[in-house]
């Protein structure tokens, strides 16, 4: 695969992408304090296929728990604790929220422009940062364990999602945003092909596919014997198709790498394409993608069925970047989206916890 890199960065990238979308009308839907109430069922959750119209719950609302971040990221339910983790790239902050009282607090700063976070079958959470180039896990007494931050000599050019395996491996993405300019990390030169890793519990990191772009957010079937990842190599590969891609899992490796599902689609009369970010999967096989940088009517979640169709939409009124499924009983939906903090109930349930 010949790869050939113009001179963009990220800030261009955005400045460029984002013209669409900004000359967008903007979604007239209010969610600030006093906003009209919205009449169910909830006009922002679309059934596109029959096979969605299980899922979505009748009487419930799409809900903004917070706002005010600069590009957030990463959100994370940890179990034990009961509440959401997400961090705002930028501003160098980890939040967590509350489901007892829903309040917002910071839970680390500085957290070294963390972008994805998750946790491990001990609670611990486990973070990949942007900018010191590294994958970590935050130990109970408060201690950092460096998980990864090296391969083959090199260090990572800016690991951005990850997730962990029933064998206790940890399985992350390294398309190294957070290395091209000072905003989200630290500037500087990407030493290492974009690619997707595998931290073995005894320490041991190996590329599992470089068979790809720029990969970004990454989930498994809810049997794990398959591995989702998100493409979002246009931002700087021409050639680069907007889409997800799907491995099978063999053990330690990934096999028979293919096109999941593109992110183009009919809007309006017109075939639009925007970028796939964060992805999840929940128990029947459904994935749940951030999408974004197309604009109104586009931006949101976009949910595919198994077989890689497009079911069903949340609308957001914001780019969105990234979600996860958690609550009690893992039916309710968190996405990151920009500047906010949203959460909708559904009737799926996450497959895993994060």
């Amino acid at each position: 695969m010949k790869m050939k890199k113009p001179p963009l960065n990220r800030r261009t990238f955005l400045s460029t992408l984002g013209a669409a979308a900004a000359a967008a009308p903007l979604l007239a839907r209010d969610y600030g304090p006093g906003a009209p109430p919205v009449r169910y069922p909830e006009p922002d959750v679309k059934v596109i296929e029959p096979a969605f119209a299980k899922y979505k719950i009748g009487n419930t609302p799409i809900e903004r728990l917070y706002t005010g971040m600069y590009w957030a990221e990463g959100p994370a339910w940890s179990g034990w604790g009961g509440y959401l983790v997400w961090s705002d790239i930028p501003k160098d902050v980890q939040h967590r929220w509350l489901q007892d009282d829903n309040e917002v607090t910071v839970l680390r700063k500085p957290a070294r422009n963390s972008n994805g976070n998750t946790f491990d079958r001990q609670g611990r959470q486990i973070s990949f940062e942007h900018g010191a180039r590294r994958v970590v896990r935050y130990e109970a007494d408060g201690t950092i364990t460096v998980l990864a931050d090296t391969f083959k000599g090199k260090p990572f050019n800016a690991p951005n999602d990850g997730v962990e395996h029933p064998d206790g491996s940890i399985w992350f993405t390294d398309p190294g945003y957070g290395s091209l300019g000072n905003y989200e990390g630290n500037k500087a030169e990407l030493e290492l092909k974009e690619a997707v890793y595998r931290i073995d519990p005894s320490g041991k990191v190996k590329m599992v596919t470089d068979e790809i772009y720029k990969p970004n957010g990454l989930c498994f079937s809810p049997d794990y014997k398959k591995v989702y990842v998100a493409d979002t190599g246009a931002s700087h590969y021409p050639d680069a198709p907007k889409n997800i891609k799907v491995w099978d899992v063999a053990g330690d490796r990934l096999r028979n790498g293919r096109e999941f599902t593109s992110m183009e689609m009919d809007l309006s009369g017109e075939t639009v394409a925007g970028l796939a970010d964060g992805i999840r999967c929940d128990r029947d096989g459904n994935i749940w993608s951030s999408a974004g940088w197309v604009g109104e009517g586009y931006d949101g979640v976009h949910i595919f069925s198994p077989e890689g169709q497009r079911i069903g939409q949340i609308v957001l009124p914001e780019i969105c970047s990234n979600v996860c499924f958690g609550g009690p009983r893992r039916n309710r939906l968190f996405m990151t989206a920009s500047r906010s903090l949203y959460a909708v109930y559904t009737e799926a349930l996450g497959a895993h916890w994060c």
